[in-house]
């Protein structure tokens, strides 16, 4: 049973039922839907909703047994991310994303890392 009073701290993250580490910083945004306000000159009109993707994002560290490339990479994951309050969220058809490929800070072996998916859920 999780102890009620923990509310944040130790984490863990598996891509695909693999373990990787995580040093910290971690984060996620449940998929929904975006509303977006549409005003006109006269006032305002109603709202439009989009389908927003979730999010799940963290700060990693390279242990040397991990691809960074293939992290890279990534499509149709499924991610899930277990918290220190009991929470886990879990991401399916996740899709690494980002500008670049990932870069790796040599000084501590870290590295940011974030997936966006359809369907993303706290459990």
């Amino acid at each position: 049973m999780a102890d009620p009073n923990r509310l944040a701290g130790v984490a863990s993250v598996t891509i695909n039922g693999r373990a990787h580490s995580i040093s910290g910083e971690g984060s996620y945004r449940p998929s929904g839907n975006a509303r977006t306000p549409l005003v006109g000159q006269d006032g305002y009109h109603g709202y439009s909703e989009m389908p927003r993707p979730g999010k799940i994002s963290w700060k990693g560290r390279d242990s040397g047994a991990i691809s960074v490339s293939e992290l890279s990479d990534a499509v149709d994951a499924t991610v899930v991310l277990s918290l220190a309050n009991g929470k886990t969220i879990i991401g399916r058809n996740m899709v690494r994303v980002g500008d670049e490929a990932i870069t790796v800070n040599t000084e501590d072996g870290t590295f940011e890392i974030e997936f966006d998916g359809p369907d993303v859920k706290e459990a």
